[in-house]
């Protein structure tokens, strides 16, 4: 490929498309706003899964980097009532689809796994247009720019290369959550860590929930998850840690004290996190020398699939571009073809995940449904 390869954001999905180009002898620079890789924290857990995150690992040729950073035993899954009754339980067994790890730790072997000059960090993009002829011109906010014959946005849900292509903008799903985490929690939080069990669990009712992981070094991860308009968000200030903690607790009254204890107790401030989402099925007509990837494509409310997808669209882009080397606007049209159909599919199955399951029926019901059959498909 004579055509240079400009890819915006060093996520999972970015670097994972850098790698698989890599693989394929195929050059690309990835600019990242951050300052460094150790910037800020990279998030949770994610479970990385057989049919498509593990996939895009596959491509990369990164499984046995991948395997071993796998925490076992971590794909335990329990549903409790609200007062503390186990209402349903999956074991690990080593056997299943869906092996977690944590982020940071999975975006660090990418990186190990690119040239050195790969990422540019510190490259904050201000802003992007498109020159003819299927260049395009990214300016940063120090002033610099560059001109690219190919361009990647995969900068995530407020992604400055989307308005090349698309005049969507992600809108609030109505639903925020707030993320706690609990340190050393056998030994300081042992009634938490039970109820969180090896893996994650979860309790909820209409517009309620709790959603926990047990992390790496004995670490409890909440999210608490509430259906409000942001309004009722805004009302509360989250820059009083304790204030803020109370107002949230006070909304799982009456709840069994070692669920609630993942709010009361923590050892972090509450971090609130609104969530938002693209239109379901959201694409766009072919623009010569740009295309997107993971949430600046197709962002959605958490489901359990944004990483996994986003990791997938890199590699099918990656190798849509090595199987088209000297014919880019054929790589772009076969890989969007793939991806806007995947992409809405896996939007409308919201809800297989904790954080889309906000059911007015029976939440708790369609919960257990569904890690069933997840269990059955594993």
């Amino acid at each position: 490929m004579t055509t240079d390869v400009t890819i915006i954001g060093a996520g999972l999905g970015g670097l994972t498309l850098a790698r698989v180009l890599h693989v394929h002898g195929i050059p690309a620079t990835v600019y990242e706003a951050e300052s460094s890789p150790a910037a800020r924290s990279q998030g949770g857990m994610l479970d990385i899964h057989d049919y498509n995150g593990q996939l895009a690992v596959q491509a990369a040729d990164l499984m046995d980097q991948f395997r071993a950073i796998i925490l076992q035993g971590h794909q335990a899954m329990r549903v409790l009532d609200p007062d503390g009754t186990v209402l349903h339980e999956q074991a690990d067994d080593g056997t299943g689809g869906r092996p977690e790890v944590q982020r940071g730790e999975l975006r660090q072997i990418l990186l190990d796994a690119l040239p050195a000059d790969t990422v540019r960090w510190g490259h904050k993009v201000s802003g992007t247009r498109t020159l003819g002829d299927g260049r395009h011109e990214v300016t940063f906010a120090d002033g610099g720019t560059i001109v690219t014959g190919l361009l990647v946005g995969a900068d995530g849900a407020w992604s400055r290369v989307r308005p090349l292509l698309s005049a969507a903008t992600p809108e609030y799903v109505g639903k925020s959550v707030v993320d706690t985490y609990l340190f050393d929690a056998g030994i300081r939080h042992p009634a938490a860590a039970k109820a969180v069990g090896d893996g994650s669990m979860i309790a909820l009712k209409p517009g309620r929930e709790i959603f926990a992981h047990r992390e790496k070094g004995n670490t409890l991860h909440a999210y608490v998850g509430l259906v409000e308009p942001q309004d009722w968000f805004a009302a509360i200030d989250f820059a009083d840690a304790a204030a803020a903690t109370a107002r949230i607790a006070q909304e799982f009254h009456g709840w069994a004290p070692e669920i609630t204890a993942l709010i009361t107790d923590a050892d972090s401030p509450p971090t609130l996190r609104p969530l938002y989402a693209l239109p379901t099925g959201h694409r766009w007509d072919r623009v010569a020398g740009v295309t997107l990837l993971g949430d600046a494509a197709h962002l959605s409310a958490p489901n359990g699939e944004g990483a996994n997808l986003a990791m997938l669209d890199g590699a099918e882009l990656g190798k849509a571009l090595a199987a088209y080397p000297d014919d880019i606007e054929t790589a772009l049209t076969a890989y969007e073809q793939a991806m806007f159909p995947r992409s809405a599919d896996a939007a409308a199955s919201e809800g297989s995940e904790f954080h889309g399951t906000d059911s007015d029926n029976d939440p708790v019901k369609d919960l257990i449904t569904e890690f069933t059959r997840q269990e059955e498909s594993d």
